[in-house]
């Protein structure tokens, strides 16, 4: 999982309340098991026509927000299914970070196993953040970890939390696998001594 640290991005403005994961990305896409290949299909019914092509007014089809790294969404955003790959879609695409007031809880949980900090602020902060959103190419936005802070173009700087376990996670880039490795020698250590005291554990597999 790749670290973050910091950022420094256009933010795409996604005002819309209740954006549920089938919004993120539709059932139809959930086939693959892998974590790449989804960002194009992200939020791909209100982004594409039928045809495959692009819907000019939908904000991510707009410049400068293909290069977005940053969200700052709506109430509730992240709510429905409980999909994993609505964080992979999102990742996919580029994005490193969601602001906004609420999540939907499984959402949350998922998004920061899998890279995406997602921020909590309240409704003030959150429409200042999102009146920078809609300036685009002039109203960059710094995201900042391990301060918990975000700087926004005129130079406020906004103070976030973070659960400590999860920044750590972020910081280091562990998931959950990456969590089980830094135990790997403490692991092999048990499997040895439990082989040595319980061998006939072990003898139909070997």
């Amino acid at each position: 999982m790749e670290k973050f640290r910091e950022i420094t991005s256009v933010a795409a403005p996604v005002p819309a309340s209740n954006v549920d994961t089938d919004r993120i990305i539709p059932a139809r896409f959930l086939k693959t098991i892998k974590r790449t290949g989804l960002g194009k299909h992200l939020f791909n019914d209100v982004r594409y026509n039928e045809d495959g092509s692009e819907r000019p007014d939908f904000i991510l089809n707009k410049e400068p927000y293909r290069n977005a790294q940053i969200l700052v969404v709506g109430e509730n955003f992240g709510c429905g299914s409980s999909r994993e790959h609505a964080p992979w879609a999102l990742t996919d695409f580029g994005i490193r970070c969601v602001i906004g007031t609420t999540f939907a809880d499984i959402f949350y949980n998922n998004s920061f196993k899998n890279g995406l900090l997602l921020i909590k602020l309240d409704k003030e902060q959150v429409a200042k953040l999102m009146e920078d959103a809609r300036n685009g190419h002039n109203a960059r936005i710094t995201v900042n970890l391990e301060k918990q802070e975000i700087t926004r173009p005129d130079g406020e700087v906004i103070p976030f939390e973070v659960d400590p376990f999860r920044k750590h996670c972020l910081l280091e880039g562990l998931d959950d696998i990456g969590l089980t490795l830094k135990k790997e020698k403490g692991i092999g250590s048990f499997e040895e001594r439990d082989r040595a005291s319980h061998p006939w554990l072990y003898s139909a597999a070997s």
